[in-house]
């Protein structure tokens, strides 16, 4: 018995599932490729970052300074950027696995929490994900009354990134927005239909 349809209205039928077939992928195969696109950016900002703190690590380690007590000083923050530069490096062959982001998001937060207390007298600047200096007043949303506090959700804060640059904040939240299309396109019927069939599995934004 063949399972080709035997009348026009079966082609019909078969025509329009393949083009809606096609389209549905053809749509996840760019968000997806959003997602690496997006994290190539990031992971150059964050490359970028290293780069600073490694330039600031080896000049104190120039400072006149007792060896021991310069060697002690800055270990932490220099075991903390060969982690991160370790985690990167292993984030980048695999940028859509969950817990390869969460491991480079725990690692990143080492280095940031290191970097402050080597520099705890350092200005921090902190930029919004568009790239302007955050504020440090309450947020206020729409139909709340002026004096009512809104936390940001730990999701969306802003980092205290070692270089004053807003790059990294921006690729981040780039990377984030990208991310989360991507998520919400694969479980939406019908489209998660064909996620299911080409084995496309959720991402992790950096936290």
């Amino acid at each position: 018995m063949s399972v080709l349809p035997d009348s026009l209205a079966g082609w019909i039928a078969t025509a329009v599932l393949l083009f809606w077939f096609v389209g549905a992928y053809n749509r996840l195969v760019r968000l997806r490729a959003a997602v690496l696109q997006a994290y190539a950016t990031l992971d150059a900002a964050l490359r970028k970052q290293l780069d600073f703190v490694q330039a600031s690590i080896t000049a104190t380690a120039h400072k006149d300074a007792p060896p021991d007590s310069l060697s002690s000083s800055v270990a932490p923050l220099q075991a903390a950027t060969t982690q991160l530069a370790s985690v990167l490096g292993a984030t980048r062959l695999r940028p859509l696995d969950p817990g390869a982001m969460a491991a480079l998001a725990t690692a990143l937060q080492v280095l940031i929490n290191a970097w402050q207390r080597q520099h705890p007298d350092a200005a921090v600047t902190v930029f919004d994900a568009d790239g302007t200096l955050s504020r440090p007043a309450p947020l206020l949303s729409a139909g709340i009354g002026a004096g009512t506090e809104v936390a940001l959700p730990s999701a969306v804060e802003p980092m205290a990134w070692p270089e004053p640059s807003a790059s990294a904040e921006i690729a981040r939240s780039q990377f984030n927005v990208a991310v989360g299309q991507y998520n919400a396109a694969i479980v939406q019927f019908p489209a998660l239909l064909v996620a299911w069939l080409v084995r496309l599995r959720p991402a992790a934004p950096l936290l």
